[in-house]
């Protein structure tokens, strides 16, 4: 149940940060033709597709969460056993959790600090740009904590006890040193 609600939010989050990049991309090559070209520009452009860009970074990075898809290394980790890998999985996870919390106070410092700042070009509120880091902080945190509970209930698999998944250009199985 909470899965499918996790999911669910990460495809819309899929569609919102196409969307950006739609947006952003128009928007820049837009300004680049018309500077080269009619030797004008939209000034809006880099400004609005800088926060679309910071965003959709955020935004990508709870998808990534959901998926696994996050760069790491499991040296170490596959060669434990597997009480080993369930204590650095958990530990690895409440870490994650305590970041979450890290970066939504520092964001909602920000928030706080910014409110009536406006943006140089857009005239908006700064507030809504630091704004990324407490979504990241709300949607990701749920993610962690299926994670964690799945962990500690006992209903976590094997093989998603390590915590990357394996790239696909490289060839399956372990490289012998």
């Amino acid at each position: 149940m909470v899965q499918k609600l996790i999911t669910g939010y990460c495809r819309a989050l899929s569609v919102l940060m196409v969307a950006c990049l739609v947006l952003m991309v128009l928007m820049v090559f837009g300004n680049v033709v018309m500077r080269y070209g009619f030797n004008s520009g939209l000034t809006l452009s880099e400004e609005l597709s800088r926060w679309l860009f910071v965003w959709m970074t955020f935004l990508g990075a709870v998808v990534a969460l959901n998926e696994r898809g996050h760069l790491g290394t499991d040296s170490l980790i596959a060669r434990l056993p597997v009480a080993g890998q369930k204590l650095c999985l958990g530990i690895s996870l409440l870490a994650m959790l305590w970041i979450c919390w890290l970066i939504f106070d520092g964001a909602w410092a920000q928030v706080k600090i910014n409110w009536e700042t406006t943006s140089a070009v857009m005239e908006t509120s700064m507030a809504y740009f630091y704004a990324s880091g407490m979504v990241f902080s709300l949607l990701g945190a749920p993610v962690l904590l299926l994670m964690l509970t799945r962990l500690l209930t006992g209903r976590m698999a094997q093989e998603e006890l390590i915590g990357i998944r394996e790239n696909e250009d490289m060839p399956h199985g372990n490289p012998q040193p």
